[in-house]
């Protein structure tokens, strides 16, 4: 299946500009709705999204529910991997508003303040074959790595930055069969002085192996932290000082799994000249949007 072409792409948006703002979702054409897609797995706000297309925002805010198929459909695909060198990170963002915002009555609840993505990723493919969204907690660490390694038919080679959480959680889900090493970063100020939107300054690494027998020359997180910085690129929500915060949990969950069926399935790796999925033998070609658009499509036809 051909992903759609450019002059085609343009006149779908042209054709949507043309209708009613109120068109829902389920009067949308697949090609439509490949537009709509397209457009918030290349960073554009649900607001601009909009803008561009003149569908309404409820429209497109409902179509991230393509984010729950994609979610299952990783889910049972990523499994029985080969993969030998996993990174693990976590990247912060936050829903309704910052912690220091949040309004008295809704502190502590599930949903407002600060949120954490568990990401793990294959350093030789590129595949992200598990994430969480949650807190920062040791049970939200548990059920991230949890899930991780029940994905693999191997040993395979761990590494994770100085996050305690992780120690545990490690030895539960793996049983100590796992090469695991903590790379812990030591932080200093900067000699140019402190700058406001920029990290300390990084003045060396600790390797610390912590079970097994590690390849201390691939103890790394820079794989995975590359891939966070794709996350802040690809979906708006994630931008640094941006008012396109998530507002919700589920529309959060859902942009997070699209933008990896995206990433794993339907997105040219640069160094990799193929998907991180077809690196890692899970699929033998490049996913189009449309394809990714026909799996919402055959859940709905199966739900009618």
């Amino acid at each position: 299946m051909q992903a759609l072409s450019s002059q085609c792409m343009q006149k779908c948006v042209d054709s949507m500009i043309g209708q009613a703002c109120n068109v829902s979702m389920n009067k949308l054409s697949i090609q439509q709705r490949c537009v709509l897609v397209s457009a918030l797995v290349e960073g554009c706000s649900i607001r601009s999204t909009v803008r561009m297309t003149g569908v309404s925002k409820n429209t497109v805010t409902k179509l991230l529910v393509v984010g729950q198929v994609c979610l299952d459909f990783q889910d049972r695909t990523l499994r029985n991997l080969t993969c030998k060198r996993l990174q693990l990170d976590e990247i912060w963002s936050f829903w309704y508003s910052k912690a220091k915002n949040v309004p008295e009555a809704m502190q502590g609840k599930f949903g407002y303040g600060d949120v954490w993505t568990w990401v793990a990723l294959d350093a030789d493919t590129k595949l992200v074959p598990s994430w969480l969204v949650g807190g920062r907690a040791a049970g939200c660490a548990a059920e991230f790595v949890s899930d991780l390694a029940g994905r693999f038919v191997n040993r395979v080679q761990l590494t994770t930055d100085a996050h305690k959480a992780y120690l545990n959680a490690v030895d539960s889900a793996f049983s100590g069969q796992v090469d695991y090493a903590m790379l812990v970063k030591l932080y200093g100020n900067d000699p140019e002085g402190e700058k406001r939107y920029s990290p300390a300054k990084c003045l060396g690494c600790d390797k610390t192996v912590i079970s097994g027998s590690p390849d201390r020359e691939h103890v790394s997180t820079s794989y995975v932290e590359r891939q966070n910085l794709t996350m802040r690129m690809k979906m708006r929500r994630f931008t640094r000082l941006t008012n396109a915060f998530s507002k919700k949990v589920e529309n959060h969950a859902h942009a997070i799994a699209l933008h990896f069926m995206h990433y794993n399935f339907a997105r040219m790796h640069q160094a990799l000249r193929s998907t991180p999925a077809m690196k890692a033998g899970v699929t033998d070609h490049l996913w189009s949007i449309e394809e990714i658009v026909l799996l919402l499509e055959a859940k709905e036809k199966s739900s009618n």
